[in-house]
């Protein structure tokens, strides 16, 4: 008996991992009778194997009977009645064409529209048509035509002019702002833990984001930060403001940067935001020669803040809490001042992989590798 046992248990620890399945267990049975066990004996080491999730002694006796018959299969006779025929040809197209009608319609929707039942229909979407249902995905806006083309228009000047001059990039300064709160909840991969089987999981509270906060401006090339500063509080960040950060941009650009100071090669890259396009910042930039990266309008995909920096710099603070503003500005220099230079290097060249990536979507918002 201790052989059959053994076997039993380990079938059922390696192949079920712990689940008593029926047709693993008629599996054991059939093993039993090969040995020459009795039905009793049978039995008597299914319950000690599987427990609460043995078969009844009847099924055990009738699944016995069948293999000491001959039987070799383990599987479930085939059911007599009337063959399905829910899953033809041409109820799969009625489905597909109920789905591309609309695709928010449930299973139930498309059962009472087709004529179906619910297994069946399931078995349609996830089989035939290899259908899953997805939540919507939140991108920045809902892209029209013109927006689209204006995305891939400037993703293939700025690939074009990248490769008629290789050097452009070492040139760009690239710039955005953005809040940073006193306390922003940590991310669900971030409050993940190990835990046994019989440890409770664990649990957190649902918690906002808090109402202190501060908005940093930062400007950064491929070789680091150039100049970062706070909004102080109370302003907002108008035409006036913004040239003024520009002013205090150029001096550090001067002291930081003299190689670029020096060939007055100052290339700006900076989103569509009001202050940035406004007449008196385009008057500022065309006076001191500061040549503008174009962006397209909607594109936080293609902007190196938003798709580096600033994700970089807010995952480090998640679920840290701070009391004042000064504070959240301390270590918001801190954080930046540990990103190294070959960092900023690779956000320049993923950068160039992005356009591509926006030209081979057509100018959609695209998915994977940090994309929306």
């Amino acid at each position: 008996m201790s052989l059959c046992v053994y076997c039993i248990s380990r079938l059922r620890f390696s192949d079920i991992g712990g689940m008593a399945e029926v047709d693993e267990q008629r599996v054991c049975i059939k093993f039993c009778v090969r040995l020459g066990k009795t039905g009793s004996e049978t039995f008597e080491m299914l319950k000690q194997a599987f427990g609460d999730s043995c078969m009844s002694r009847s099924r055990t006796f009738e699944w016995f009977g069948r293999f000491k018959n001959g039987r070799t299969s383990t599987a479930n006779d085939d059911r007599s009645g009337r063959p399905s025929t829910a899953t033809t040809p041409s109820k799969v197209e009625e489905v597909r064409a109920a789905v591309n009608q609309d695709r928010r319609r449930t299973i139930h929707d498309l059962c009472a529209e087709v004529g179906i039942g619910y297994g069946s229909c399931q078995r349609i979407l996830t089989e035939q048509l290899n259908m899953h249902r997805i939540a919507a995905k939140f991108v920045p806006r809902v892209l029209t035509q013109d927006q689209k083309d204006s995305r891939v228009a400037i993703c293939q000047e700025l690939k074009e002019t990248v490769i008629n001059d290789p050097t452009l990039l070492l040139n760009v300064i690239t710039g955005d702002e953005s809040i940073v709160y006193a306390y922003d909840p940590e991310t669900k991969l971030q409050s993940s833990q190990w835990k046994s089987p019989a440890s409770p999981r664990p649990k957190k509270a649902r918690m906002q984001k808090s109402k202190l906060k501060t908005m940093l401006i930062c400007f950064f090339d491929q070789e680091g930060i150039v100049h970062r500063e706070f909004v102080p509080p109370g302003m907002t960040v108008n035409a006036d403001f913004y040239c003024d950060v520009l002013r205090r941009l150029r001096e550090n650009v001067r002291r930081k940067r003299p190689q670029k100071w020096q060939n007055q090669k100052l290339i700006i890259h900076h989103d569509n935001a009001p202050a940035h396009r406004s007449f008196k910042v385009s008057q500022f930039l065309a006076k001191n020669s500061m040549t503008v990266v174009p962006h397209p309008p909607y594109s936080p995909d293609l902007a190196p803040c938003d798709f580096f920096l600033f994700p970089k710099l807010k995952l480090r603070m998640k679920g840290r809490r701070f009391d004042t503003i000064e504070e959240i500005q301390e270590e918001s220099q801190r954080v930046l001042d540990t990103i190294p230079k070959r960092d900023f290097q690779g956000c320049f060249q993923a950068w160039q992989k992005r356009w591509d990536r926006c030209i081979r979507a057509k100018g959609e918002y695209f998915e994977g590798d940090g994309g929306i």
